[in-house]
């Protein structure tokens, strides 16, 4: 059985360990390319994209691809829609790996938004210290509203994406615990955390921190994926592939 998984997710990480060294299956795991120095994997990688859903419909005839599993960032909406294009056009069994989102619980005060460029608008005319979790490629949206300070932690350096007066860059990669999170924002002297509904145990610290230490937090609600066959995890994704 060949398999493809695309990955970029814990989820994907682990259903890699799970597939590795398998005697008659040949996984490989596909990567966007959007972290310059990704962890190393289980199963051989590919980086980079496919050119759109008829460049990975002519990938997967190429290479003989049994299974497709799309087990992608929950809001990578236009490679899960790729996918599920691809799928059908190249007749290959498509699964999603989609892990629950954070739903809110007692104690949180959220802002739900649509998007980044949202979030940014809901921060408010006067100026707060906020601290932005969402990503790299997104962090220009804040530059609508430059009056705030801003603690900005990524993977990959900012490096001028945000071009504000006040701005403090943390690079680092999760997971983040709920004590750190919470002596981090207390440090820093936040007083509003915004982040994507990613969901999972990785990043999940930082929701728990502003719970603990009464911050808002402005959440951008996941985009729609397409209405495909899926899974919470990576348990779910080997019980489909019957392995």
């Amino acid at each position: 059985m060949r398999i493809l998984i695309l990955g970029g997710t814990g989820e994907a990480a682990e259903l890699a360990r799970h597939l590795a060294g398998r005697p008659g299956l040949s996984a490989t795991l596909s990567l966007a390319g959007r972290t310059a120095d990704p962890r190393p994997q289980a199963l051989p990688t590919r980086t980079g994209g496919f050119g759109g859903p008829e460049g990975l419909a002519a990938h997967l005839r190429a290479e003989g691809i049994d299974r497709l599993i799309d087990a992608t960032h929950p809001f990578a909406a236009r490679i899960s829609a790729n996918a599920a294009r691809a799928a059908e056009q190249a007749g290959v069994p498509l699964l999603a790996v989609r892990r629950p989102a954070w739903a809110p619980q007692s104690g949180d005060a959220w802002i739900e938004v649509d998007s980044v460029a949202e979030a940014a608008g809901a921060l408010g005319a006067e100026p707060r210290t906020v601290f932005v979790t969402v990503g790299r490629n997104e962090v220009a949206a804040f530059a609508r509203a430059p009056q705030h300070r801003y603690i900005v932690r990524t993977i990959e350096p900012v490096a001028g994406a945000l071009p504000v007066p006040d701005l403090v860059e943390i690079q680092a990669r999760g997971p983040f615990d709920a004590a750190a999170e919470a002596a981090l924002m207390t440090g820093h002297g936040v007083e509003v955390l915004v982040s994507k509904n990613a969901g999972g145990a990785a990043t999940a610290g930082k929701i728990a921190a502003a719970r603990r230490l009464g911050l808002p937090v402005v959440m951008v609600r996941r985009p729609e994926k397409p209405g495909v066959e899926a899974v919470t995890d990576a348990a779910g994704a080997l019980r489909w592939l019957g392995v």
